[in-house]
This record gives structure tokens, C-alpha cells and sequence, in this order.
């Protein structure tokens, strides 16, 4: 918890009024810091746009990363498409203004928008958006914020819900960078630039404390007006395909029982809790999987690494983005490790030493380590309360210890005494553990509607915190680097990559023509952690093939002309045919096993370039085993176990209805075969020939309001959706709602 501010902060439930008082403190030169993805107060945020478009004499520089815009689509169909799914999903949100207006590329010429991290390929063509993209890793962004001349900062924030909260707020989806950019920016004012900290509360955001929970008081403007509380943004779940579960279970067997993880958004990390949650709890199911693969025979870094049994001993997350899939796997059991905030314990822990139940032997290993001293003394017993070794109720006055009326002798080496600390006054177990550390999360509406409905007790074994303290391991006000290393044992840092060369270099976050796609956001951080912890290893997945318009291409490339993470940190790969284990290993080993889990359609041609290249002895030749990757294969290995939901395409539910599954699917269909000239007009050539004699669409077309069409490019757009129903129409594999 920070200090606390004896100054009160100016509350208004009117956003007007607080861009008058923010401009009263500050002045019309505003360099704005917004938080990553869910934390703008977005009614704050529109009023301060909205001031400087109506007036030209301010100068406001927003500076953030990831700026949530609901969905539109671009052409007509996917017009007609998302838009009663965006309403359905985002209609009671307010639009963030200055986001739609950049996607639009008109803000006016006093506003600037700066962003570190985009939303994937949203950017692409947006060329005042690629100008001003800020390149940086995550635990740099405070740094260059400050540099950038970061004068006032706004907040979402959730208010206080119970008695013992009041005079707090919680940071809760945001603290990333807010708990250590408060202080600075606070440091700057004592120096004499005018700064201005608003908070705006929104009673839908969970209330999570811990680090996120901050005074009200570190903040000047608060803008409280609960009639006005708005949803959260939702990132709606995406369909997981057979290749990405693949991918996952891959991930999963690398998992130690005991171990930390750390995983990203999108399909490939929900594959892997997928994965993950049927390891365990369906362990039998999992291992026909694992057999039917031999994925012992063929990656024996599973077998030093990884693990097959359930999860006894349980996981600890560590993620920069606390993704909902660590609730699901806090309510499979899995994740069930926790971590404390004291090296010396943690250590302890680790080494078996000290289990989560508490006895006298328990006071003994402590002393025995010199943790605590014989007699107690006052702060040993507060340190011992606090962990749950010694019950709450224990007071050391006068040299003893005092269990409400009875007074106890605190000398550890007297039988006496050691039977009454015993009876009287030690906990049942150690408490105050923390099941995972997050820096930020977004997700979809029932993973918000989970975290508001956490238990206290789950709900105290989530800390969200510093992405500084998560993301590396130099010493930070949270904890140094001896206690990281010590929480952070058996560390699986899993993330995602577009494509990667031969070499052992990722690309992850732009094209070699210079155009960014998303941004490094923390993934090279986790990558160098990786190298540095014991026993630690960096996984980076991706899918082994892109559709490119009608054509199919490989993501395992001899070379590229970017790259996110360079090659010297090349370690663990997976694609949905295996794993590449790089560690360590020569060049001539590096390529080969990164063409062994290539595509078998792109093998031959890469083999043949890395021998052009001297990499690869000439002699050598593609053994017959390495060449059955294929589409099948994955299909085959999917099915092995003959339950049809074992791998479903929702596994944690879904936010599209059935109607837009069937359509979806039609949509990107006709997007690839019109990818080129030759393409659309085949296309067209086939839907002027559509119809729907037999009304079977006929639900589906009232969804894309093309059960009446009036225009010639309606009835244009209700043939094309005939056209492409009739190339996909399938019934839909909508999975599971349940884990």
C-alpha cells in the first residue's frame, strides 16, 4: 500500500467538470497516459477529446497501447455481420471517440495518439498510426512515458464494495503500469511540473486488492457518477482449431507438477488450458493422446521438462496478462501452488521443508534457519501471525505470549511451553499464499463476471501487481530478485509467434517492410527470464501454415527481414507437429529440427535452402518419419480418442450463436477465394448462380437482413452468402461450455 495523501481528491460525478478542473491544474499542454487494453476511463477520456476538438488551443498527446474499438467490418457482408453481434455485445459500452477517430485517420491536427502495443494487424494500413507507434518492451513503458512528458494520467478504477476497502480503490485490471508510474509522476510534481492523477470509478470493474488496491487519495480527480457505470470491454472467445489444440497439448506436457506459467491471449494459450485441465482431470483421456503421438519417443525434452501425471503439487501463475484461462484452471485445481512474498520461506517451501500445515516443527525448521529467534520475541510473533504460523489472536506483551486470558511462556526450548504454543497458539496453515501474479487482463464478459463473484478467500490469492515486478527479475519495491527466483521455480513462459526462420529468430510483432503488427509488449522479457532462472525454459508456438488469399504458405521460413526475438535466445518451439528443442544445440541442429515439425508440403524446400546455405550437410535427407505432417495427421491424432468433445472448438463457451458460426465460416471462405482477381470473378460468376429454392438459409439470411433485398448490391451481397453457405455448410462444431 502506498502512503497515505492527507490531500482529499476533488470528487465530480460531471466528466466536463473534470477536464475544467484538469485544465486549472495543469494547462492546455496535456500529454496523457491511458493504461493498456480494459483501464480507460472512458467517459473522462471522450470529455478531454471532445474539449480539444471543440478547442484548438490545447495540445493533447495521448500515449498508451491497445485501445479497444468494438468490431465493424469493412466490406458490406461483414458489415451486416457484426453489427448485431457488436451491438449484442458492446451496444451499452460508450465508444472510446479518439480510438474510432484514429481508426478513421481523422483527429484533428492538435491531437496526436501514441500507442506501444496495437491490436493485431489493426494498424497495418494506417500510416499516421505506424508513424506515431512507440516501440518498446512492456517494463520499458514507464521509463519512456516519463520521457515522453507524461503530465496527467487517467484511471478506471473499481470503488470500494465492503466496509474494510473504504478509503481505497483498486487498480484491479490495470496496476501494470500505474503503481510504479503514480510515484514518479508525483516525484515530478515535487519538482515543480503541475501534474493531475484522475480516477474514474465503474462499479461493473471486479475490486481486487492486494497491490492493486491503492488510497483514493494518490489520485486529485476522482469521477464518480455510478448512474453512468458502463459494461466492460469483452474480448469475445475465439475458435480453437484442431491445429491449435494440438499446439496445446504439445505445451501441456511440458508442464512440471510444481512449476510456473506464464501464457498469452487467443486460441494457442486457450489450447494449452484446455490441454492443461485434461491432463489432469481426465489423465487417461490425455495419454492416449500422448502415445498415439509418442510424444516421449520423439521429444525427449518432455521427459527431462515436462511431466504426464496430474497435477498434485499444482501451478503458480506468473503473467504479465492474467488471461481468464487461469481461472478456469484455479477451479480445475490446477492452479492450486502458492507463492509468499518472503525468499526465505518461499525457499523453504520449495526445498519440502515446510509444508502449507503448520506445527511445532514448523517454529523449529524456522529457527533452525534463523528466521525466528528462541525466546520469541515482538517480531517474530508479527511475522509468524502474519503467515498464519501463529492464529491472529496472538499478542506478544511483556515478553509473552498472550492467547486472549491465557499467558504463554515464547521459549521454543522449554517441552512446557512448546505443548501449550501447540494447544493455544499456532495456525492451522500458512496463509496469505498468492496463486497467481497478474498485470493486467481482458477477456471475455463471463471471465469478469467470475472474478466478481470470487469467494474472498480466491479472491485474496490473485494479486495484481507491477508488471515491473513480473515481467524480469531485477529487484523492485514488491520483491528482489531472490525472492522472484524463488517463486518462479520450474518457470514455463509460453507465448506466440507469427512465423520463425531456421536460424532460431521469432517474428512476432511486424513485417520486414518496417510495418508494425502489434508490438514486443513483454515477450522478450519473458524469453531472456527464461535464460536466466534455473530449470526455466522459453516455449514459443505457432501455427506451421497461413492462408494467404487461396494460397497456403509456411510460418517456419529460412529467413526474414525482422525479427522480434533474435536468435541467441532460440529455445523451445512448437507447431501442431512437435517439438523443436534449440537450446544448446548447433546451427546444423537448429534447422533441421525446426524443418522436422514444418509443414510436410514446405520440408523439401526448406531442407534444400539451408544446404544452399551450408547449414545443413548435403547428404542429408528427409527420414521417412518427419514426413507425415499434414492436415489429416492433426485431424487423426484430434479424434484418437474417440470422444468428439475431447477437443472442442469452444471449450470455455462462445459468444457467437450457432446462426453466426454457420455464417462466419461462409464469410471467410468467400474473403480467401476473392483474395485475388482471377478469384472474385470466379466467385461472382458462381453466386450470380446461387439461389436458395429450398428456403434452407432462409434463418440465416434474416440475421444478415437479406431475407428482402431491395438493391442490386443486397441482392448481390444475398447470393454471395448463398454461394459461400453452399461451399461451408456444415453443422457446427460449437464444443463445450464447460472445461
Amino acid at each position: 500500500m502506498a502512503a497515505m495523501v492527507e490531500e482529499q481528491p476533488v470528487t465530480l460525478a460531471d466528466s466536463s467538470a473534470c477536464v475544467d478542473e484538469l485544465i486549472r491544474r495543469v494547462g492546455k499542454r496535456i500529454t496523457l497516459g491511458l493504461p493498456l487494453g480494459l483501464g480507460k476511463p472512458i467517459r473522462f477520456a471522450n470529455a478531454l477529446y471532445q474539449r480539444a476538438k471543440d478547442d484548438p488551443s490545447i495540445e493533447l498527446h495521448i500515449v498508451t497501447a491497445l485501445s479497444l474499438t468494438a468490431p465493424g467490418g469493412s466490406s458490406s457482408l461483414e458489415k451486416r455481420f457484426m453489427g448485431p453481434f457488436a451491438e449484442r455485445l458492446y451496444g451499452r459500452i460508450p465508444e472510446l471517440d479518439y480510438a474510432r477517430d484514429v481508426i478513421g485517420q481523422r483527429l484533428p491536427a492538435n491531437v496526436r495518439v501514441s500507442e506501444f502495443f496495437f491490436k493485431a494487424g489493426s494498424f497495418l494500413n494506417n500510416k499516421d498510426q505506424q508513424r506515431n507507434y512507440v516501440c518498446t518492451n512492456y517494463t520499458h513503458a514507464v521509463r519512456d512515458l516519463m520521457a515522453l512528458g507524461v503530465n496527467v494520467v487517467g484511471q478506471m478504477v473499481a470503488p470500494a464494495t465492503e466496509p474494510d476497502q473504504e478509503g481505497y480503490v483498486s487498480l484491479s485490471c490495470n496496476p501494470d503500469l500505474s503503481l510504479d508510474l503514480l510515484p514518479l509522476l508525483r516525484a515530478r510534481e515535487a519538482a515543480g511540473t503541475p501534474v493531475a492523477l484522475v480516477a474514474e470509478t465503474n462499479s461493473h470493474l471486479p475490486f481486487l486488492g492486494n497491490d492493486a488496491a491503492v488510497e483514493t487519495g494518490q489520485f486529485d480527480i476522482v469521477l464518480e457518477h455510478a448512474a453512468s457505470d458502463y459494461p466492460l470491454f469483452s474480448a469475445p472467445q475465439m475458435a480453437v482449431s484442431p491445429e491449435d489444440h494440438l499446439i496445446g497439448f504439445y505445451a501441456s506436457a511440458l508442464l512440471r507438477d510444481g512449476g510456473t506459467l506464464q501464457v498469452g491471449i487467443g486460441s494457442l494459450g486457450a489450447a494449452l488450458v484446455h490441454s492443461a485441465i485434461l491432463r489432469h482431470r481426465h489423465n487417461e483421456h490425455w495419454k492416449q493422446v500422448f502415445d498415439h503421438l509418442k510424444v516421449a519417443e520423439r521429444f525427449p525434452v518432455v521427459s527431462e521438462y515436462g511431466g504426464t501425471e496430474v497435477f498434485e503439487a499444482g501451478l503458480y501463475g506468473c503473467s504479465e496478462m492474467m488471461v481468464d484461462g487461469f481461472i478456469y484452471l484455479m477451479e480445475a485445481g490446477v492452479l492450486t501452488r502458492e507463492v509468499f512474498d518472503h525468499a526465505g520461506l518461499q525457499t523453504l517451501i520449495n526445498r519440502g521443508e515446510l509444508a502449507q500445515s503448520v506445527s511445532l516443527g514448523t517454529l523449529d525448521v524456522l529457527r533452525r534457519e534463523q528466521l525466528i529467534d528462541s525466546p520469541l520475541r515482538a517480531r517474530d510473533v508479527q511475522w509468524l501471525c502474519r503467515y498464519g504460523i501463529l492464529n491472529p489472536e496472538v499478542e506478544f506483551k511483556g515478553g509473552r505470549l498472550r492467547v486472549g486470558e491465557q499467558s504463554l511462556d515464547p521459549d521454543l526450548d522449554n517441552e512446557e511451553a512448546r505443548s501449550a504454543i501447540e494447544s493455544l497458539a499456532l495456525g492451522q496453515s500458512l496463509t496469505g499464499g498468492i496463486v497467481v501474479h497478474g498485470g493486467f487482463f481482458v477477456g471475455p464478459e463471463a471471465f469478469y463476471q467470475r472474478l466478481r463473484d470470487l469467494s474472498p478467500h480466491d479472491r485474496q490469492r490473485i494479486c495484481m501487481t507491477s508488471v515491473n515486478y513480473i515481467n524480469h527479475l531485477y529487484d523492485h519495491a514488491f520483491g528482489n530478485q531472490r525472492l522472484k527466483a524463488a517463486q518462479r521455480v520450474h518457470g514455463r513462459f509460453i507465448n506466440s509467434a507469427m512465423m520463425h526462420t531456421l536460424s532460431g529468430a521469432a517474428v512476432s510483432d511486424g513485417l520486414e517492410d518496417g510495418r508494425v503488427v502489434s508490438g514486443v509488449g513483454g515477450q522478450y522479457n519473458f524469453v531472456a527470464m527464461a535464460h536466466e532462472l534455473p530449470g526455466a525454459r522459453s516455449i514459443l508456438t505457432l501455427r506451421s501454415t497461413r492462408k494467404s488469399g487461396e494460397e497456403t504458405l509456411s510460418n517456419l521460413v529460412f529467413s526474414y527481414g525482422h525479427c522480434t526475438i533474435p536468435r541467441h535466445l532460440r529455445d523451445i518451439v512448437i507447431t501442431e507437429y512437435g517439438i523443436a528443442d534449440l537450446r544448446g544445440q548447433s546451427d546444423e541442429q537448429v534447422y533441421l529440427q525446426l524443418i522436422r515439425i514444418a509443414d510436410s508440403r514446405f520440408q523439401a524446400d526448406l531442407l534444400k535452402q539451408a544446404q544452399k546455405a551450408g547449414k545443413v550437410d548435403a547428404s542429408f535427407r528427409l527420414p521417412e518419419h518427419w514426413c507425415n505432417n499434414t492436415p489429416e495427421a492433426v485431424e487423426e491424432a484430434v479424434k484418437i480418442t474417440g470422444d468428439t468433445e475431447m477437443f472442442p472448438a469452444f471449450p470455455f463457451g462462445r459468444d457467437f450463436t450457432d446462426e453466426e458460426l454457420r455464417l462466419g465460416k461462409a464469410l471467410q471462405t468467400l474473403k480467401a477465394a476473392t483474395a485475388t482477381r482471377r478469384g472474385k470473378l470466379l466467385t461472382l460468376w458462381h453466386a450470380a448462380k446461387a439461389s436458395d429454392d429450398e428456403n434452407r438459409y432462409q434463418p440465416l439470411l434474416e440475421r444478415m437482413s437479406l431475407d428482402k433485398p431491395r438493391s442490386l448490391k443486397a441482392r448481390l451481397d444475398r447470393r454471395l452468402v448463398i454461394h459461400g453457405l453452399n461451399l461451408t455448410d456444415t453443422p457446427p462444431n460449437t464444443g463445450n461450455t464447460n472445461a
